[in-house]
């Protein structure tokens, strides 16, 4: 019996590693989202089935048939984006996240569901680390826009029995992310400037996103009809000093990284994930940040050269 994953969002960061580890794991993997594939690079990754479409009730219908497990890696990744864009992230959050599990309620009741949430959801806490019985205070509309979309989930595994686990990622990194701390250092580093916001005191945990494809993977098998809430992040603070060096220091730079202590808005000043929970569940990190920079560094600067 074919096993089938849909992830939406496939041709994102997350969702091409997720694609890739299920397929590796006999998985038939169904993509679907925005963005264009080259030269058959699907494949690539995992992805046996690519459908460019809007996360809508009639792409799902078309080719969600007979579908194990979905994965919802569709939605905005960025708090920039949302603070300048408050709607259209909104639809990209919430609206397809309601088209999912309308689906699943209304066609496909057996279909598990993973859905992708982060860490935003918490906002500012001061006790460290955070676990997810956390009251939820979101200061981006990015964090409350996934809380909302984190309250439908809910919504629908305690009325109409949707069986979803909801996952809240952490700083999330690795080879093909274009965004976020590490590629803006790399880029700043070749654009020969190092002022980076904040005092470099803030602080992240940090998860390779092979480890959290890997974490996806072993969820599969928690999801029932307990709607249940999940942190995968390493467990451990980073400052951003710390990482910023290292990246400096892997690039080889005569450069030194230089902290303004502008405050950027929408970004709490520490995020550290009690991880407990899903070690219980099996899960452990086996990617080091050490390990994870300088194979981050090597590839930027392998992709700048091309």
């Amino acid at each position: 019996m074919i096993r089938k994953v849909l992830i939406t969002g496939a041709n994102g960061f997350i969702g091409r590693y997720t694609a890739k580890y299920y397929h590796q794991m006999g998985y038939y993997v169904i993509g679907l989202g925005h963005g264009v594939w080259n030269n058959g690079e699907e494949k690539k990754w995992g992805i046996d089935e690519w459908h460019g479409c809007d996360i809508i009730m009639e792409s799902l219908m078309r080719y969600g048939t007979d579908i194990d497990i979905i994965i919802h890696c569709a939605g905005s990744g960025s708090v920039g984006f949302s603070i300048e864009k408050p709607m259209y992230d909104f639809e990209r959050t919430v609206w397809t996240t309601h088209f999912v599990l309308e689906y699943i309620r209304k066609y496909s009741p057996s279909t598990k569901l993973i859905y992708l949430s982060s860490a935003a959801v918490y906002g500012n806490k001061k006790e460290m680390p955070i676990i997810e019985t956390s009251v939820l205070n979101p200061i981006s509309p990015y964090g409350f826009h996934k809380k909302v979309a984190e309250e439908l989930c809910k919504m629908y595994s305690e009325i109409y029995n949707v069986q979803v686990i909801v996952t809240r990622l952490f700083s999330v990194y690795g080879n093909e992310l274009k965004k976020q701390l590490i590629w803006d250092a790399c880029k700043k580093i070749a654009n020969n400037d190092n002022n980076f916001w904040g005092t470099g005191m803030e602080s992240r945990d940090f998860v390779h996103v092979k480890d959290v494809a890997r974490a996806l993977y072993i969820l599969r098998d928690k999801v029932d009809k307990k709607y249940n809430v999940v942190n995968i992040g390493s467990g451990q603070a980073v400052l951003i000093k710390d990482i910023v060096e290292k990246i400096f220091k892997e690039y080889n730079t005569h450069l030194a990284p230089n902290f303004t202590g502008d405050i950027n808005e929408g970004n709490p000043s520490a995020y550290l994930a009690d991880v407990h929970k899903i070690r219980e569940w099996g899960f452990y990190n086996e990617i080091s940040l050490d390990e994870g920079i300088t194979e981050y560094v090597q590839w930027f600067r392998k992709a700048e050269e091309n």
